[in-house]
Parts: C-alpha cells; sequence; structure tokens
C-alpha cells in the first residue's frame, strides 16, 4: 500500500512543514509503518493506520530539520496549544522525538544541527524532557568524536 501525505486544503498549514510520518508515529504510539494515509487539512491533521484514525493538531508537530526553521508565530501557536490543553509544556513525546533524530545523527554538523534546534524549543519541554535530550546529546557527540578521533588517528 502507497504511504502517502496528502494536503487537503486549498491553503497550507503555517506549521505544517513539520508534519512527518515519524512525529506522527511518536505522537500515535505506533510504527511509522503503520501508518497508510495522512491528510492534511485546513486545522488538523487526520491520520489512518493500523487500527487507528485520529485527528491531530498541526501544533502538536515538533519542528524539524530540512524546512524554514520556527518564527515567532510557531512558538505562539505551540503556547496557545499548550495553554488549551492545560498544560505546561508541549507532549512528552517531542522529547523522545529529538532524544531519536539526535541518536540517528551520522555527523557532528548533523548533530549540531538538531542541538541547536532543540535550544530554540528549550523553553516549550519539561525540564525532565530537557534533560533526556541533554544526555542524548552528551553522549552522541562523545561517540561521533571518537570516531573522529579514531579515523585520524590511522
Amino acid at each position: 500500500m502507497k504511504r502517502i501525505i496528502k494536503n487537503q486544503s486549498t491553503a497550507a498549514h503555517p506549521l505544517g512543514r513539520f508534519v512527518t510520518r515519524d512525529a506522527l508515529a511518536f505522537h500515535l504510539g505506533i510504527k511509522s509503518d503503520n501508518i497508510y494515509k495522512i491528510n492534511c487539512w485546513k486545522y488538523v491533521i487526520h491520520v489512518v493506520g493500523k487500527g487507528k484514525s485520529r485527528f491531530v493538531s498541526y501544533a502538536d508537530m515538533p519542528p524539524i530539520l530540512g524546512v524554514e526553521p520556527p518564527k515567532k508565530s510557531d512558538f505562539t501557536k505551540w503556547r496557545k496549544r499548550i495553554k488549551a490543553r492545560k498544560q505546561k509544556y508541549v507532549p512528552k513525546f517531542w522529547a523522545q522525538f529529538y532524544v531519536d533524530k539526535i541518536q540517528k545523527s551520522n555527523s557532528i554538523q548533523r548533530l549540531h544541527s538538531w542541538e541547536n534546534l532543540v535550544k530554540q524549543c528549550k523553553s516549550l519541554i519539561s525540564l525532565e524532557g530537557v534533560k533526556k535530550i541533554d544526555s542524548a546529546l552528551i553522549k552522541e557527540k562523545s561517540k561521533l568524536e571518537k570516531v573522529i578521533y579514531y579515523s585520524f588517528s590511522k
């Protein structure tokens, strides 16, 4: 079955650039392979997967690399969503998502890019989540620096 992200709206949502199969999988707690269809509508994302059909807010999606970086208006939307959910921070899966992306980084440059993006969003993420992300960053930096050191010392 072909797995696609389809835009059903005439106007793209400003946070739509952050919609990815991986982020939705983390949000829904399923494997990304189990997502069959993603429809981006005007105000919500409709996700159809194995045994699931859910509507997800654009404001639940974490910022990613490879698209325009987050703007002030994006932070306003995220804070509004946090307030509407009567929470203090974004959903916990953001931290898990970033830890996963950091662990999959295969270069120091990519790791620094994720680090810079997370720095921008730290005020939105819980202290516990920030600690997990910082721990993953330290571990991956150490691992990648060892790889670089050993490749130059030979």
